[in-house]
């Protein structure tokens, strides 16, 4: 075994409102034998100060820089300098409870797993009306989908894809390391090429990290709309869908949905009842939703406001990646 058994790496960019609280929770686990590279991609915030204090008096805290920014360049840059038997890969958005890294390891050598992660409780640092209302959205099954690691699950499940894994450092000898041509997506996409060449994922129940999510819509729609744009591009870039599923596209479905049947209508009048139906039926479902989790936030038009700006969002960011590709492979047929 190594001298260093656990290689925590995350990667960071203008982390000043998070970065304390994420390390605190690192710093302060039941874990001794370890070393936290963090990869900054240009914090121009408060960020590199706070790292600085903690440095000062830690020294098994160590500090990258990736000029290029991007997320899968700052994971191969501390994968690089890791000399850990295990890599995890940690989030500067999100807390991490003191038991959390013993445990990785512990159903590592349980069951012998490529990688390993945990679900994931979200939260929100600044608690009000549409803050509370965003949490809740994106902890339920019509805003997220079926993915066990937003909405939990009660015992071990083999899986494609974790949060935050926690990896065996020979994984990414085995398998490669972060595809550097992917914005986002770069997790998934690792996974599935684990899974596909035979190895095992695998999310526990028995603890959970918390991540603070976005606070309000603009931020919200923001993230979902690269998000939904990256799930295409990241098609294009790997030329296949395998890391992806169904409910990567059902918010670009349901857009087009609405929109097709509108563009339609000017030849055909009739079928802007398709969209009618479609938005009808959708809101529908949505106040109905939203009724029913409106203690939880206290607001039943923030619910509302959290659904349609998660969803459009995402369903808009698709739809420019799919224009996006399109002038992409144009552009490398020319």
């Amino acid at each position: 075994m190594n001298s260093i058994e656990i290689s925590i790496i995350i990667p960071i960019l203008n982390e000043e409102k998070y970065i304390k609280r994420c390390l605190e929770s690192i710093i302060y686990s039941d874990i001794d034998n370890f070393e936290l590279i963090l990869v900054d991609g240009g914090s121009i915030d408060n960020t590199l100060k706070i790292i600085e204090k903690f440095k000062l008096k830690y020294s098994f805290i160590k500090l990258l820089y990736n000029p290029k920014k991007i997320v899968p360049i700052s994971m191969n840059l501390g994968i690089k300098e890791a000399t850990g038997e295990y890599i995890i890969r940690l989030d500067a958005h999100a807390s991490y409870p003191l038991n959390y890294f013993s445990k990785l390891i512990e159903w590592h050598q349980k069951l012998d797993a490529q990688n390993i992660g945990t679900v994931i409780e979200t939260d929100v640092k600044n608690k009000n009306k549409k803050s509370l209302s965003i949490k809740e959205v994106l902890s339920n099954r019509f805003g997220v989908g079926n993915s066990d690691f937003r909405t939990g699950i009660s015992k071990v499940k083999e899986v494609d894809t974790v949060p935050f894994g926690c990896y065996k450092k020979k994984v990414f000898e085995e398998y490669g390391l972060y595809d550097e041509k992917l914005i986002r997506n770069q997790d998934i996409e690792l996974n599935k090429r684990i899974k596909n060449g035979g190895g095992k994922i695998y999310l526990i129940p028995d603890v959970k990290c918390t991540y603070y999510a976005r606070e309000n819509f603009t931020d919200l729609a923001k993230n979902n709309f690269s998000n939904g744009k990256w799930n295409i591009l990241t098609a294009y870039y790997t030329k296949t869908l395998n890391s992806l599923s169904l409910r990567h596209f059902i918010p670009l479905i349901f857009l087009l949905s609405l929109l097709l049947p509108l563009l339609l209508s000017l030849f055909i009048p009739q079928l802007i009842v398709m969209s009618l139906f479609s938005l009808s039926s959708y809101l529908a479902l949505v106040i109905i939703i939203s009724f029913n989790l409106r203690e939880k936030s206290n607001h039943i038009f923030y619910l509302i406001g959290s659904f349609l700006t998660l969803h459009l969002s995402y369903g808009l960011g698709s739809l420019v990646g799919i224009a996006s590709a399109i002038k992409k492979y144009i552009k490398g047929n020319k």
